[in-house]
């Protein structure tokens, strides 16, 4: 317990407060056991009052004229897919705007890459604009010193940014709509969007700050009609990645872990399909990697946390080492014999991935490639594992996993050292046409 300034005594969840609970097998079993059997079933998120469909309220909204809504158009040639309670979600395919990941480009920058080579082979329409901030949503859920009118304006900036960015090129306003990359940012948005659909007084607030910022329309707040991640834009696309498959996946055993900030916040705008693990777990991710022709193999602790946690990686990281270790890569090991561990978030992939090595010092001696699901599918379809997947970048050993995948890495391992040679003397390359980060001011050429 700590004390507050007036002496209340309050439980902050982290620090000394932490102790062992000191089950013994069989307890520590009874209760695993009931998790395991409360949460495999998506039932247990259905069983209980009908959510609210926010979007009811955002087109009420809209039609009292108090806000303004970017809508998802024929253009961005959408496709229909099913959340937790069976309610339709639109995901567009093409036309997309980049919210890049700050802990993505800082930590796992094979992350991005891979989305966009994808995007490329695919020939998907994009723009990955510089004039973006981070989401402050670790700050957040982290420390406790963000407050929600400094998020909503936050993100209400940046999706305006969206709507506008193709101005610049000769669009219309509207033209790009905005792909989430990051699972926090995600979650976050979601969550944000609902406070200011539900709560007048937030609108009115932070109102006045965008007018300040000239970030509104027709003297508007902009909703977004859907906040997308980027895993949902490959489950919508897994059979479309598919088609440009060159390695054979068949042996290949993934175990997947669900990131918390894409489904268990807000969680019925999550995706569920009947066709994937008999629409009891959130499809994305699974069903990429099923339709890439990998075998996706359950594990006991699929439901839990990477360990990340946020308030956990700042004052108490050896809970996150332990946990991610003793939950989820020791768990997939032993049970699944996983090749790999898949992830769709950011937090995730760099803990799951990074604190392996750890481990070592106290004898903890298990090794499993993590990669994002996006790097997953690069690499399947002929990505180069240094240049695009950069999975230099990886703490945990992933040449196993790219031998049985048919990759030689050695052979692309020697081929990107010669890059890097080029690259300091001045001969890079880009991953697309460099004007495609630039929306106005000094630079910006129209492309002919």
């Amino acid at each position: 317990m700590t004390d507050r300034p007036t002496g209340e005594a309050h439980f902050t969840g982290h620090g000394s407060e932490w102790q062992d609970s000191n089950l013994s097998e069989s307890e520590a079993r009874t209760a695993t056991s009931w998790v395991e059997a409360r949460v495999d079933k998506r039932s247990m998120l259905t069983n209980k009052d009908r959510v609210e469909d926010i979007r009811d309220v955002m087109w009420q909204l809209e039609k009292d004229g108090e806000i303004a809504v970017h809508r998802i158009h024929d253009t961005h040639e959408p496709m229909i897919t099913k959340t937790l309670f069976g309610w339709d979600k639109k995901i567009p395919t093409t036309r997309l705007w980049h919210h890049k990941s700050c802990g993505q480009c800082g930590n796992i920058p094979g992350y991005p890459t891979s989305l966009l080579w994808l995007m490329n082979k695919m020939d998907i329409s994009y723009l990955d604009e510089t004039d973006q901030t981070s989401c402050t949503a670790w700050n957040y859920h982290g420390s406790g010193i963000g407050n929600i009118e400094s998020l909503a304006c936050v993100f209400l900036r940046n999706f305006h940014q969206a709507y506008v960015a193709g101005k610049a090129q000769g669009f219309e306003d509207g033209h790009y709509y905005p792909l989430v990359h990051c699972g926090t940012s995600f979650g976050n948005y979601k969550e944000v969007r609902q406070f200011l659909l539900q709560s007048p007084e937030l609108r009115d607030r932070v109102k006045k700050i965008l007018g300040k910022l000239g970030r509104l329309v027709d003297g508007k707040l902009l909703i977004p009609e859907e906040v997308v991640h980027y895993s949902e834009w490959l489950h919508v696309m897994r059979h479309q990645i598919n088609e440009h498959k060159v390695h054979d996946l068949a042996d290949i055993r993934a175990t997947i872990h669900p990131a918390c900030h894409v489904y268990k916040m807000i969680p019925e705008d999550a995706i569920y399909d009947d066709d994937i693990l008999e629409g009891n777990r959130v499809a994305v991710s699974t069903g990429l990697v099923e339709a890439l022709g990998a075998q996706a193999i359950d594990y006991s602790t699929w439901y839990d946390c990477c360990g990340f946690g946020f308030r956990h990686i700042i004052s108490e990281r050896e809970f996150t080492r332990s946990f991610a270790i003793d939950r989820k890569i020791k768990v997939a090991v032993e049970e699944a014999q996983a090749d790999v561990m898949i992830g769709h978030d950011t937090g995730c992939i760099t803990t799951l991935d990074k604190n392996q090595w750890i481990g070592q010092a106290v004898d903890k001696n298990v090794e499993l490639a993590v990669v994002a699901d996006c790097q997953f599918a690069a690499l399947a379809c002929g990505a180069h594992p240094y240049k695009i997947a950069q999975l230099h970048w990886h703490a945990s050993p992933v040449e196993r996993l790219l031998t049985k995948m048919g990759i030689d890495w050695e052979k692309a391992k020697a081929e990107f050292e010669a890059y890097l040679k080029e690259v300091e003397a001045g001969n890079g390359d880009n991953l697309y046409d460099p004007r495609l980060m630039i929306t106005s001011g000094p630079g910006f050429q129209a492309r002919a």
